[in-house]
């Protein structure tokens, strides 16, 4: 199987690195479009931080994450591309690689935190289960 287009998950922790590095040699071996999604997760908001404040706080960090994520493919000597999306953060990457057509989603097992570990387990869980394409959970 060859994947074109390739879309990798990140938050900034570890296993999002390691996502993005594999992904970087699947490139590469495949000569495949990286695009590089961060997903603002708006389900999370309680009724004290719904404030323009903590939305701001929130989209400073992904753009902050991103670029780092950019940065790390292009050490790996990968081009990528990056988007932002906000809301639920697996129905984004799902519809995303529907209308990008993506091949292949590589997205990290854990995510930051122990709170955040658990539910980008389940944002793994939920891509895996949902998606038209092969998605591949990096531990």
């Amino acid at each position: 199987m060859v994947f074109c287009k390739i879309l990798v998950c990140c938050d900034g922790s570890k296993h999002s690195d390691k996502a993005i590095k594999i992904s970087c040699d699947i490139a590469k071996k495949y000569d495949s479009d990286l695009t590089i999604i961060y997903v603002v997760d708006k389900t999370l908001r309680s009724d004290v931080f719904a404030g323009s404040e903590y939305t701001k706080i929130l989209r400073k960090y992904a753009q902050d994450t991103i670029l780092r994520a950019q940065r790390l493919a292009k050490s790996q000597g990968i081009e990528s591309n990056v988007i932002i999306k906000e809301g639920n953060v697996s129905e984004q990457i799902i519809q995303y690689s529907k209308k990008s057509r993506t091949d292949l989603i590589v997205v990290g097992s854990k995510g930051l935190g122990a709170v955040l570990r658990f539910m980008l387990g389940s944002v793994s869980t939920k891509i895996a289960n949902h998606s038209l394409c092969s998605v591949l959970i990096v531990k």
